[in-house]
């Protein structure tokens, strides 16, 4: 069983490699921003309004709370308005057992 790559196969990976190496670039560019920022703001309180929570929120979402976690990010998840994303124990216990 010989298997063997078709040229535009091979020319997929490539491209598909190109992609995620030029994205990784771009993240790190990002984080290496926000550590600028938090190195020179400190650790200012910043008000967000609803709309601004419940964007940075559904922007959360997809990526995940422990990926959060591990990302140098200015807001924190909890300042966030998770209870729409992610119901904490004590929350969803609230309405689980009345």
């Amino acid at each position: 069983m010989n298997f063997i790559l078709q040229p535009w196969q091979l020319l997929f990976v490539v491209f598909c490699g190109w992609v995620h190496r030029r994205q990784m670039e771009i993240i790190e560019f990002q984080a290496a921003e926000i550590r600028f920022l938090l190195d020179k703001f400190g650790s200012k309180h910043i008000l967000l309004s609803g709309d601004q929570r419940r964007l940075l929120a559904v922007q959360a979402h997809a990526i995940g709370r422990k990926a959060l976690l591990e990302l140098t990010i200015i807001f924190k998840p909890d300042t966030i308005a998770f209870r729409v994303c992610w119901p904490t124990a004590s929350y969803t216990s609230q309405f689980s057992e009345g």
